[in-house]
């Protein structure tokens, strides 16, 4: 297919995969706020109920890495349509669920429908969208699936109080039908392609690998096991992931493709991106705690608060191609880094006397600077890839992308409880969370020697920054 009759899909296809995206987002961020009464409901702790929440998360790691084999070889707007299936009759299971057991089984299943949803619609795009179209079609992609955080939890604390926690998964039926009619009418068909034999050892040792290592960052710190327990976990994970590093060198096909590292711009947004990530990826965790512990805010007042992160981002996407195409990958890399992680070690100097108006601006520009920073680590990295390698790209893509997020999450507990032990406190207070969020900041900066390295070229085009 030429890019003249690929050029429409920039627009349509990006809005088409979102309705899917959407839908996981919004589940994602809609149900912290529905934790006590689903707890109370099922009969059950909230410490518990976690666990439902983890199951997702670990069929989520498990499944990735064979997104990409999957795609290639029944097709990948087969694949789309079935994952929406799975994840919306998943949904309806969860709401229905008659007891915990019910509800991690549900959840699990969720997750291997997550794994097929996100990576499979992003291969489609990537293979259907010019690659100088790119970056606004990736923009356009994540804009819809901004919505879901920005009203996730508002809706999720209106539907838990004025209705029940199982309508929270119940709403997503009419979304998945609108996703997979519009899936099945608009999105382009594409081929099958040929593939080796499946790398079973590969799917498992990079399965139990990343899930254990997920899973161990996950609970690290949060009391579920002793701490020996949740270092073993976590020690043997990454022995698995190192097991598979060794592997996949050796084979011919592996799940996960380590050699595409040799191409500069996907290596790059790897490596720098896993620290930004990490940082970036901490916000959404600490914020709400410090607003509803420290501030004694609501849960629905913290909700609308750090709404302002997703409206600042959604209010960036259609400017970044513009940014890029004045200053290029490495320039914007190296000063929004910066700019970015200035707005992160600004939030440790909020107060309880601090306006409300400056912690919403704050948290706007932040979330302004983050999503410039996340859209250009997004295009970047397909930049050099050839069509026929896309899918294996994009699945050390989404895993780097899964295990920095749940590593800055871990990274900023154990901080923030470090912290705690340091001082010989019991409680959380101000000061904890404001050398927790220099510390993140500092962390985002270890991405900058990452960025430096690029060429001043790198990515020109997608940017078109070389080429005016």
């Amino acid at each position: 297919m030429s890019s003249a009759a690929l050029a429409p899909y920039s627009r349509v296809l990006p809005l088409v995969i979102a309705t899917a995206l959407f839908m996981e987002n919004m589940d994602s961020s809609i149900i912290a706020t529905s934790l006590p009464a689903m707890a109370q409901d099922l009969a059950t702790s909230p410490v518990a109920l976690k666990l439902a929440f983890t199951s997702y998360l670990l069929s989520l790691t498990v499944f990735l890495p064979i997104s990409a084999w999957v795609s290639d070889k029944f097709g990948p707007k087969q694949i789309f349509r079935l994952a929406i299936v799975v994840f919306t009759l998943a949904s309806l299971c969860c709401g229905a669920a008659p007891n915990l057991f019910w509800l991690v089984a549900a959840r699990a299943v969720q997750g291997l429908g997550g794994a097929m949803m996100a990576p499979v619609g992003r291969i489609i795009l990537l293979r259907s969208v010019p690659k100088a179209d790119l970056v606004n079609a990736l923009a356009w992609l994540t804009f819809p699936a901004l919505i879901g955080p920005l009203l996730g939890p508002p809706i999720g604390g209106f539907i838990t109080t004025y209705f029940s926690w199982h309508w929270i998964f119940w709403m997503h039926l009419p979304i998945g039908i609108l996703g997979l009619v519009l899936t099945t009418i608009l999105m382009p068909e594409q081929p099958k392609l040929p593939v080796a034999a499946l790398d079973l050892k590969g799917f498992i040792l990079s399965g139990l690998g990343l899930s254990l290592t997920v899973f161990g960052f996950t609970i690290l710190g949060r009391g579920l096991f002793s701490w020996p327990e949740t270092l073993g976990v976590v020690v043997i994970g990454l022995l698995l992931v190192l097991a598979y590093v060794l592997h996949a060198l050796n084979v011919e096909h592996p799940i996960l493709d380590l050699r595409l590292l040799k191409h500069e711009t996907l290596r790059v947004s790897l490596e720098g991106g896993f620290y930004y990530r990490m940082a970036a990826g901490a916000l959404p965790f600490l914020m709400p705690l410090l607003l509803q512990i420290v501030f004694h805010a609501t849960p629905f007042q913290s909700g609308l608060m750090t709404c302002a992160t997703a409206a600042g981002a959604m209010s960036m996407k259609f400017m970044t191609s513009r940014v890029l195409r004045t200053y290029g990958f490495k320039q914007l890399f190296l000063v929004n880094g910066v700019i970015s992680c200035l707005f992160i070690a600004a939030c440790a100097m909020f107060t309880d006397a601090t306006p409300a108006a400056i912690i919403f601006l704050t948290l706007l520009f932040g979330g302004f600077s983050r999503s410039l920073q996340f859209t250009s680590l997004n295009s970047i990295a397909y930049a050099d890839i050839p069509n026929a390698d896309i899918s294996r790209a994009n699945s050390l893509y989404t895993v780097n992308q899964q295990l920095s997020m749940a590593m800055g999450v871990a990274f900023a507990a154990f901080v923030l409880d470090g912290s705690v032990w340091w001082r010989g406190g019991d409680e959380l207070t101000h000061a904890d969370f404001a050398i927790t969020f220099v510390v993140i900041a500092v962390l985002g900066l270890f991405a900058l020697p990452s960025f430096y390295g690029l060429k001043a070229n790198a990515g020109s085009a997608m940017s078109g920054h070389m080429q005016r």
